[in-house]
């Protein structure tokens, strides 16, 4: 009985991990590949082939436990390090289409207009 909670309990993590490695996937196809030598990363082909890889083995081969925690951790890389940057230089801020130099920590500030 203890043994299917933990069973269940590393199917989930397990998941998780996928779902990350996923995200992180879809992020990197999502972007623009000027961006990556913009904010002076990896280039983008890098990336999606070391993000499609680790989401291959997740899949496929579920038994290769280190693979599996080194494309962890390459997502984890990329969500933590690579995302932010390729952001802050392709304009995905949020939608507005940047950063302005008047903006204020809760929104442009417009001088009371």
């Amino acid at each position: 009985m203890l043994l299917e909670g933990f069973f269940s309990l590393m199917g989930l993590v397990r998941l998780g991990l996928l779902v990350l490695s996923i995200f992180a996937l879809v992020h990197a196809v999502m972007q623009r590949e000027d961006a990556f030598r913009a904010a002076d990363k990896k280039t983008k082909p890098f990336w999606l082939v070391i993000l499609g890889v680790s989401v291959a083995v997740q899949l496929f081969i579920p038994g290769f436990l280190l693979l599996a925690l080194a494309g962890t951790i390459a997502a984890v890389v990329y969500i933590v390090d690579v995302r932010p940057a390729v952001a802050a230089v392709g304009g995905g801020g949020g939608g507005r289409g940047g950063w302005s130099s008047s903006d204020g920590p809760y929104g442009p500030y417009n001088g009371g207009r």
